[in-house]
């Protein structure tokens, strides 16, 4: 079978694998679309484990199952999970999945960037979720995205009326938007330093696009009435986008850390007026299965309508040019490459 390869961000290498052979409790999924991540092409974070087949953001049918699998078809059109949790840990029984050491190691073989994947046993009990007859391959691969979207805005309390500024405007950003207003946000406002993305921003629903380079926290006030946000979302690495958030909520406010930075950057917080304001700094990583549950049903009923942000269809052949449109962070949003036909 063809896989793609990332040896790094400018060397993406199409090559033949034997097609992965599955054991008792196991499937093997024939890959239809698979999404490139921001985090695909995070290259200090990639580079260590290269060469690697990457790709989570995946959706395919069941061509074979493994003795003992009886909740599934041959045929079934599903999304998988790459990393799922034990859920018996101390970390699941508290709530907090992403925490748990077995969604650290857990994964497919080999990679959703590839033509045909074997899914684990673990993976099959918890972390298969069969496609609506209304979700499209294409909608499916932003079920993972959103989920963790989902998360973030549930771990933050996110509220009807809340105000939000949402800093970058990247997949992240964007869908950060599109399920605050479904959720019944009050004014949202977004930022970037890509006029594109602004633009992508303001036709998904946003209140207001301003550029990165702008008095974010002052301009903000103005626009939300002379207050400062409730919620800051965080969606990009850049410290000067942190430094922004620090300044630009509300008291009793919370800020919600999307995006990591470069290794080693630290950020000075000014504790004693986030303590006498009761001010949040909340980290956001990955999501729980019922994040992919409620995901899978906001795509499902159009109230988040991922679609509008594919940008790139390509082939697996063209893989290499898809990371490079993801890295460079042009007018691409959403890449989808096809490990079949398009």
């Amino acid at each position: 079978m063809k896989v793609a390869v990332y040896y790094n961000n400018r060397d993406v290498r199409v090559e033949e694998r034997p097609v992965p052979k599955i054991d008792r409790g196991e499937l093997l999924v024939k890959v239809m679309a698979s999404g490139l991540c921001g985090s695909d092409v995070m290259e200090w974070y990639r580079i260590k484990k290269a060469p690697v087949i990457l790709g989570h953001e995946m959706t395919g049918f069941i061509v074979e199952k493994g003795e003992g699998v009886e909740r599934y078809r041959v045929g079934d059109r599903v999304f998988v999970s790459h990393h799922i949790p034990c859920n018996t840990c101390r970390y699941c029984l508290k709530g907090s999945h992403t925490a748990c050491e077995t969604l650290h190691t857990t994964n497919y073989d080999p990679g959703g960037f590839s033509e045909y994947l074997r899914v684990p046993t673990l993976n099959v009990d918890r972390g298969i979720f069969i496609l609506p007859q209304g979700v499209s391959f294409d909608q499916g691969v932003f079920i993972e995205p959103l989920a963790c979207v989902v998360r973030g805005q549930r771990l933050a309390g996110f509220r009807p009326g809340d105000s939000v500024l949402i800093l970058g405007s990247g997949i992240s950003g964007l869908l950060h938007l599109m399920l605050a207003k479904a959720l019944g946000a009050g004014k949202i406002v977004m930022t970037d330093i890509s006029e594109h993305r602004l633009r992508a921003a303001m036709n998904l629903g946003a209140d207001a696009a301003l550029h990165a380079s702008e008095d974010v926290p002052a301009r903000f006030k103005i626009l939300n009435g002379g207050g400062p946000a409730d919620l800051v979302i965080v969606c990009t690495g850049f410290l000067s986008a942190y430094r922004q958030a620090l300044h630009s909520v509300d008291r009793a406010g919370t800020i919600l850390c999307f995006a990591p930075t470069d290794p080693g950057v630290e950020l000075p917080i000014p504790v004693n007026d986030f303590w006498r304001n009761e001010i949040r700094v909340l980290p956001s990583y990955g999501n729980a299965p019922y994040d992919a549950v409620v995901a899978i049903e906001l795509i499902d009923s159009g109230r988040v309508p991922v679609e509008k942000m594919i940008t790139h269809r390509l082939s697996l052949d063209e893989a290499g040019q898809g990371f490079r449109l993801v890295a460079e962070a042009g007018e691409a949003l959403k890449v989808i490459l096809y490990p079949h036909s398009l």
